[in-house]
């Protein structure tokens, strides 16, 4: 029976940007711009940086945590830019295109496919945008933002597959990422200690990535019985890693924060072994996962044994 022919023959989609003009953050939305900042402002949510907690950082006084907390945020910032720019831009692209390769989707779910596109590069522009603000309202210039951990990963997990296989790849990280619910994402935009304009640019985001989470469950749903059986059997077992990239703390990003931030690297992977040990709190992806997880259990992907047990080893299951 060719892939095709597998699909859910009751399957149908169900746009949720048909008021998309009206509601897109890039439609409607003023640019978020900061205009005035204190050495007491808080840009980042302490609890989201446990380094800012350690001996070291706090006996350097108020303004080192603030400096390390702006350095956060940028790095937060960054990490939208390049994940809209090197992971969703071009699946989306690819769909709008009818590309995505291993799946022929319906006419309005590559019309919707053309919308995400335009809300994830205003994402990716407004991030960089409102870095540029913030650096110059603080004096702290963005200079210790990396290359995000899961580029790294996704790069290196991309380069085990035959490059045939990639773009599927490329396909199901797009679903994890956009069907993820990471608790900045959620919580930011209500966190009354920071700056009005960084809390609405988040929450422009959120209420945007609403919408993209319904649609890559739907095309999960049109995906993933389409696949052959080599196919799933190929990809679902590393969901679970692709899910450990995206949520997983950059330990990179905080030792690179906390040299900008006047620290030795001695000092700095000193923070960081003794911020985050391993088995903290901070570790634990599966409440951010709690989505993905369902999505990938509603299409059955988890009736297949390796892919269920990658899931319970993960902690996801």
């Amino acid at each position: 029976m060719a892939p095709e022919e597998r699909a859910n023959p009751g399957w149908s989609y169900t746009s949720t940007f048909g008021n998309w003009e009206n509601r897109a953050s890039v439609r409607n939305k003023p640019p978020r711009i900061l205009t005035e900042a204190t050495p007491a402002t808080v840009f980042f949510p302490p609890e989201a940086v446990p380094a800012v907690s350690d001996p070291l950082v706090v006996e350097r006084g108020p303004a080192v945590a603030h400096r390390l907390l702006v350095h956060s945020l940028y790095q937060y910032l960054h990490f939208t830019t390049v994940l809209e720019q090197v992971a969703v831009l071009p699946v989306t692209a690819r769909i709008s295109l009818d590309r995505a390769g291993v799946v022929a989707l319906p006419a309005a779910m590559r019309a919707d496919a053309f919308k995400i596109t335009t809300d994830e590069a205003w994402h990716a522009q407004s991030s960089h945008d409102f870095t540029e603000r913030v650096a110059a309202v603080t004096g702290i210039a963005a200079s210790a933002v990396v290359e995000p951990r899961f580029a790294h990963l996704l790069a290196r997990l991309r380069d085990g597959f035959d490059v045939a296989d990639r773009p599927l790849v490329d396909l199901v990280f797009a679903v994890v990422s956009e069907t993820l619910v990471s608790s900045l994402l959620a919580g930011l935009p209500f966190d009354r200690r920071l700056p009005e304009p960084v809390r609405a640019l988040v929450a422009d985001h959120a209420a945007d990535e609403g919408r993209h989470h319904s649609y890559f469950r739907a095309f999960l749903r049109c995906l993933w019985p389409r696949l052959t059986a080599a196919q799933r059997r190929l990809v679902g077992p590393r969901v679970p890693e692709l899910v450990e990239a995206f949520l997983h703390p950059d330990l990179a990003a905080v030792r690179a924060a906390l040299v900008a931030s006047g620290f030795t690297a001695a000092e700095a992977d000193t923070i960081v072994r003794r911020s985050y040990p391993p088995g903290a709190p901070v570790f634990d992806v599966a409440p951010a996962a709690r989505a993905t997880v369902r999505a990938f259990r509603d299409v059955d992907a988890l009736d297949d044994t390796a892919t269920r047990e990658a899931f319970m080893a993960a902690g996801l299951e």
